[in-house]
């Protein structure tokens, strides 16, 4: 059976190697997008949805990494923006060329309620328990970073160097909660205000995300595709 990881269009160092927020020992994500051919998706076994292996890598097939582009799924976002770029073929340069169709006000919904309901399960850990993964709170701190950011200049940052000190001082737990909390909370108020100003459409360009699909799945039902 031919290897599906011979099919990856692109791939890309993500994570806090990309954000800038790693330190020493730490893994090196890496994430990306995959195009079976034509003939293996036809078939009755089908392909998987996403690519996973012990070595912190996953990848999604074509298909979904469109729709939750179009969710505003944030880790697929990022992916597409990554500057660490170690794999692309023509099909994948193809999708980072029009990855700013996925861009659209959705990003204030899914960035914002997925940060209000993290940290309202952090504050309860924090009240019942006294202590929280301070990891997640320095990623959640930065999603929002990142979401008044799309809002306001139409694309998603990745690296967070502004920003690195404070965050990598929560992510050590040297910064109480309370100061994370009024910064959290001014956040909000920061894509509230970007979300009224956005010059990003209501929602993203589904007609073409569409149209690249097919694109993509014509070239793939080529019998020398290799991706």
């Amino acid at each position: 059976m031919r290897d599906l990881y011979d099919y990856v269009i692109l791939r890309v160092v993500a994570g806090s190697t990309a954000f800038g927020l790693n330190q020493e020992g730490s893994d090196v994500d890496r994430r990306g997008v995959y195009l079976p051919p034509a003939d293996m998706q036809w078939s009755l076994d089908g392909v998987p949805e996403q690519l996973e292996n012990d070595n912190e890598e996953v990848y999604w097939e074509l298909q979904k990494c469109i729709r939750m582009a179009l969710k505003a799924n944030p880790n697929v976002l990022e992916t597409l923006y990554s500057p660490l770029i170690e794999t692309v073929t023509p099909i994948g340069e193809e999708l980072l060329a029009v990855r700013s169709i996925f861009l659209s006000k959705r990003v204030h919904q899914t960035f914002s309620a997925y940060a209000r309901s993290q940290f309202q399960k952090i504050d309860q850990d924090l009240r019942n328990h006294g202590e929280v993964r301070w990891k997640h709170v320095m990623h959640l701190m930065r999603l929002l970073l990142s979401g008044v950011t799309v809002l306001r200049e139409g694309y998603v940052p990745v690296r967070v160097e502004r920003y690195r000190d404070e965050l990598l001082a929560i992510r050590r737990g040297e910064m109480a909660w309370a100061e994370i909390d009024r910064w959290r909370l001014a956040l909000h108020d920061e894509m509230d205000a970007a979300l009224s100003a956005t010059a990003l459409p209501d929602e993203p360009d589904r007609a073409r995300a569409n149209a690249f699909l097919i694109r993509a799945r014509r070239a793939a039902s080529k019998p020398d595709w290799g991706g």
